[in-house]
């Protein structure tokens, strides 16, 4: 019997990923500032997210490492946390006890979970991450640039059940519209190279506000660019928009068999 795997899109980029009886969340965003704005209504507050087996963290932006919120909310220090250098001595001066460095390539185990710093590049240093337990695997993106490093994955971790990839090409305006984070377009060539059952694109509904998407920010909300490229890359994968609070249950990987002589 293959174990049941789902995710919950809280909002943004942050997850609840449960993989048979591990609940684990990703880059936890719960606040907002003048120039960080959801775009879109988060699903669960701290306190209603129930017992946690571990967080994961790609990176110390705000809107991917709102640890604040978390403590604010109520939330264990002594959870297990999971994330570059940058994080990790982050987490440590905010209380949080027990904590996982890894950096690209680089694997933790907190309890029957195994997570695997895959690469990752951002405006700040920044890892993604393959998280595997009882058989079942999720590529998580955070906000990541698509950089060719990525294509590695399948040959060093196997087939993946779900991939969670940013789709905004989000751009920096002050810096000569610096990209960093991939497109639409970029998200659906690494999801035909990662070819997951299942794939799901975030970090598409975030806005800097009136002024700051004028003067700070440029990014595409449209995660429907993200499923057109996709159906044209890789028609046999199947992706989903996700609203706040759905859960999805991923199916299964069908089982390949050879053919006989």
């Amino acid at each position: 019997m293959t174990t049941p795997l789902t995710v919950t899109r809280i909002a943004h980029a942050s997850q609840l990923i449960t993989i048979g009886d591990l609940r684990i969340l990703t880059d936890p965003w719960f606040t907002q500032t003048a120039t960080y704005y959801h775009g879109e209504p988060v699903a669960r507050g701290v306190a209603s997210l129930g017992p946690i087996d571990a967080v994961v963290v790609t990176h110390e932006h705000y809107d991917h490492c709102d640890l604040d919120a978390l403590l604010a909310g109520g939330f264990d220090p002594g959870t297990p946390l999971v994330g570059p250098g940058t994080v990790t001595t982050l987490a440590a001066g905010k209380g949080f006890t027990d904590l996982h460095t890894v950096e690209a390539w680089e694997t933790a185990g907190v309890g029957d979970l195994t997570v695997t710093a895959t690469p990752g590049k951002h405006g700040v240093h920044e890892v993604t991450f393959v998280l595997a337990a009882y058989g079942r695997t999720v590529f998580f993106g955070g906000d990541s640039l698509r950089i060719p490093e990525l294509d590695q994955i399948p040959d060093r971790l196997g087939p993946i059940d779900l991939a969670i990839l940013p789709v905004n090409g989000l751009c920096i305006r002050p810096a000569a519209f610096e990209q960093v984070v991939m497109d639409a377009e970029q998200a659906a060539d690494l999801t035909a190279v990662l070819q997951p059952t299942l794939a799901i694109p975030h970090h598409y509904a975030f806005h800097s506000g009136f002024l700051g998407d004028r003067m700070i920010t440029r990014a595409d909300q449209d995660p429907r660019h993200y499923t057109d490229a996709l159906a044209r890359l890789a028609p046999e994968i199947t992706a989903r928009i996700v609203l706040p609070g759905v859960e999805v249950t991923v199916p299964t990987r069908p089982v390949v068999t050879g053919r006989r002589r």
